[in-house]
């Protein structure tokens, strides 16, 4: 079992280079990085946890800049969106950042990606909450075409250009694992359809993990599992191995960066016992 750490990197808290440097110190596997281009003022989509939405969410860095500091102080820690807004990016810029990241750490990133929830951040993106289940997987087949081709081209319905050179390719071949987030049957479709592994958000009784990780089964067969955002239970953690998850990352809040170092210090000792 994998035991990595979820984050909301922001302005307020510890920097992307210094959290890469203390997982490295450690002995954690990865750095997975959440995404928001920005919160709308006026919201009416209900936050998914409910209540008002964190301040975090109002803060947090662009995750492939992020990423790209802390791979420059890592050697070995797996780099990860978890999970990235490709309904919100350009197809061209987001393959091209995502090769990039790909390149200059090594081969050590994992795209995460996600629809999204809510329909304010996409509608100012020019995505329609109706449809970008469609833009998603257009948009997931287009950047493949780009990562695995010299010449690359895409016609959809949502996506459409002529052939286009775009380098750099990725390091991991064919392409950098690409994991489906998300909870519902569309997200499994999705992952039997693009992905190469699933990422679930995690439940929060132990009594529902194999029931989540059963579905995936059902509906796909065995694929790699990553469980985001888990919380530091050990019960929790022993239900997600028992129930055949490859990977969980936990759940790190957002503190100034001495308050950081000692959550981290707990979240190493519970990791020793899945090494």
């Amino acid at each position: 079992m994998r035991i990595g750490v979820t984050a909301f990197v922001t302005d307020e808290g510890i920097r992307p280079a210094e959290l890469g440097k203390a997982l490295k110190e450690r002995g954690f596997d990865s750095l997975f990085l959440h995404e928001h281009s920005h919160v709308p003022v006026e919201r009416e989509t209900r936050f998914p946890a409910g209540g008002g939405l964190p301040r975090m969410y109002y803060r947090t860095l662009d995750p492939f800049v992020a990423l790209t500091a802390a791979a420059t102080v890592t050697e070995n820690l797996l780099l990860g969106t978890e999970v990235a807004l490709l309904v919100e990016r350009d197809v061209m810029h987001a393959a091209k950042q995502v090769a990039s990241l790909d390149l200059v750490s090594g081969g050590r990133m994992i795209f995460g990606v996600g629809a999204g929830w809510s329909h304010e951040e996409m509608r100012n993106h020019g995505t329609g909450p109706r449809t970008r289940g469609k833009l998603l997987d257009e948009r997931l087949a287009a950047v493949k075409e780009i990562w695995t081709k010299e010449k690359a081209e895409f016609h959809g319905e949502y996506v459409d250009f002529a052939p286009i050179y775009c380098w750099p390719k990725p390091v991991q071949r064919p392409h950098p694992p690409l994991y489906i987030g998300g909870d519902g049957q569309a997200a499994l479709t999705r992952v039997a359809a693009h992905g190469d592994g699933w990422m679930p958000h995690s439940v929060s009784d132990p009594a529902h993990a194999r029931p989540q990780l059963d579905r995936l089964a059902a509906a796909v067969g065995r694929v790699p599992v990553i469980v985001a955002s888990v919380s530091p239970a050990p019960e929790l953690i022993d239900a997600y191995a028992e129930a055949g998850a490859d990977h969980v990352t936990l759940s790190l809040p957002m503190r100034t960066e001495d308050e950081t170092l000692r959550i981290l210090d707990g979240f190493a000792e519970l990791a020793r016992h899945y090494r």
